[in-house]
């Protein structure tokens, strides 16, 4: 969903290895140059997942918009962003077009009119907090694995 680089897809795939995570596609993945990431990880990336029993979202899809959400609400809450942050990238990448997340986009617009309202930065921090939470407990949709035995 463009939140890393191709680089840190094949820094994760040694990372899983070392982990002993294991498959074929897997090993390919490790074993990308810097200068092939960027054009072998979005071919190789979903059959990796896929031998690993993982969810790939298709690039643009809904349910990977959502995960790609729900992703950067759990960074927010694991401290690696603020709210003002979080509400910043939800906005700038899903814009109003998401429901999931359209209450942060709203929140994010907040953010710009503080000075010009009643609302301090810390109570919209904290709508923003539980809008993150919610994002967190929010349920998956289940997806179909193929290929993998049940």
């Amino acid at each position: 969903m463009g939140e890393i680089r191709a680089t840190d897809v094949v820094t994760a795939a040694c990372d899983a290895l070392v982990a002993s995570l294991d498959s074929p596609v897997l090993r390919i993945l490790a074993a990308c140059t810097r200068a092939e990431a960027d054009c072998d990880v979005p071919d190789l990336l979903p059959p990796a997942l896929n031998e690993l029993g993982l969810t790939f979202h298709p690039a643009g899809s809904v349910a990977g918009q959502e995960a790609a959400a729900r992703a950067l609400a759990a960074r927010m809450l694991a401290g690696e962003l603020t709210p003002r942050e979080l509400a910043f990238r939800i906005h700038h990448r899903f814009g109003h077009d998401l429901p999931l997340v359209e209450r942060l986009a709203n929140l994010d617009d907040d953010y710009d009119v503080l000075e010009y309202g009643d609302r301090t930065q810390a109570q919209v921090d904290a709508e923003v907090t539980t809008e993150a939470l919610r994002l967190a407990q929010h349920p998956r949709v289940p997806t179909e694995h193929t290929g993998l035995p049940t």
